[in-house]
């Protein structure tokens, strides 16, 4: 059964989420603030997290951001009350898989849920038997339907929008994809041109394959115009 962390100071809607993940068939374990989801998330290592922005003690940018630094890619869900764009791009770029402005509906956020999740879990197909590489470039081959990524036949953990972005790049191997191409075909939105968060995520693929950052064999800048990646 798959395990989500609900994180939420606000009673109410960690037990409106925990009723209806739990009638969708979801085991749920909850955390109050964010010092509590971190000790949780080590105690339960958790499928899922559906983090609140705003915490006491610590907040959802803080937990979202120490999760990724300790190499955590459990998928996340973030929550906020704030119907701010600053703080939509300051959630993803940390690391965050989607976002979801308060008020929600409990459907919307399971849909989300089994949606991310979907990107993010083995298919059936891919767990039985072997899975052919279909897409290879140097020293790293992922396989898609299995969300696994090999570099020298050492595996990689990737968050599912790192999984998600090398997989673009590597389908469009050696053409010049602009930022704008990227974050609509990797994040569904238009930040009004912003395009930190590809960077940002450029960046943390940089770290897991590259053996130079400033001097990278795979992922090209491409100055003024974007990235491509080469094999």
């Amino acid at each position: 059964m798959i395990k989500v962390l609900v994180v939420d100071d606000e009673a109410s809607i960690v037990k409106l989420l925990q009723f209806n993940l739990e009638k969708s068939g979801f085991q749920v374990v909850t955390a109050f603030d964010g010092k509590q989801a971190l000790e949780v998330v080590k105690s339960e290592q958790p499928d899922f997290i559906i983090l609140d922005l705003m915490l006491p003690k610590m907040d959802g940018m803080d937990v979202c951001k120490t999760l990724r630094q300790e190499r955590n890619n459990t998928p996340i869900l973030m929550l906020t009350a704030k119907d701010d764009e600053l703080d939509k791009i300051l959630g993803l770029e940390l690391g965050a898989d989607d976002y979801l402005t308060k008020p929600f509906s409990p459907r919307e956020v399971i849909a989300r849920v089994k949606a991310i999740l979907r990107r993010f879990q083995n298919t059936p197909e891919a767990t039985t038997g072997h899975q052919e590489v279909l897409l290879q470039f140097g020293d790293i081959r992922i396989y898609p339907e299995k969300y696994e990524v090999f570099c020298k036949d050492v595996k990689v953990e990737l968050t599912p929008k790192e999984f998600e972005l090398l997989n673009y790049l590597a389908s469009h191997q050696g053409r010049v994809l602009t930022r704008d191409q990227l974050l609509n075909a990797v994040w569904n939105y238009d930040f009004i041109g912003d395009s930190r968060i590809v960077d940002v995520h450029v960046s943390h693929l940089r770290e897991k394959l590259e053996d130079d950052t400033k001097n990278p064999k795979y992922i090209k800048t491409v100055r003024g115009l974007g990235y491509k990646l080469e094999g």
